[in-house]
């Protein structure tokens, strides 16, 4: 891009911009929001408080919270031992997971569906 392209990118995104500035300029709920933080502010500094002091006293466990390495801790429930017995071998297989060798054995032979179906706890 040319450096005359640019420039008139960029005074065209500025003219926008200061439209939209203009146009905020004259809307209510800002000019109302600006209001309350000036008041807000001004009875901060009257009675010495910081917004910190005051989302502390409104909320004190706001800015408390654990890292997330210790919420993770601990948080998954154990897995359940399943036990599968085979109905034309009666072996059983107890597992917590479907990482088994003989349970992936008896899915790939017999399919998913029907080794699930000879789960018994």
């Amino acid at each position: 891009m040319s450096k005359l392209a640019e420039f008139r990118q960029l005074e065209k995104h500025l003219a926008e911009q200061l439209a939209a500035l203009e146009t905020l300029k004259g809307d209510a709920g800002l000019k109302q929001e600006i209001e309350f933080e000036t008041k807000l502010r001004a009875l901060l500094a009257k009675y010495g408080y910081s917004l910190k002091d005051i989302v502390n006293l409104l909320d004190p466990h706001a800015g408390r919270k654990a890292p997330a390495a210790e919420q993770k801790s601990g948080s998954r429930k154990p897995r359940q031992v399943k036990i599968y017995k085979n109905p034309k071998t009666g072996e059983v297989v107890e597992t917590k997971g479907g990482n088994h060798k003989t349970l992936k054995e008896w899915k790939a032979e017999h399919g998913s569906d029907t080794v699930e179906s000879w789960l018994t706890k």
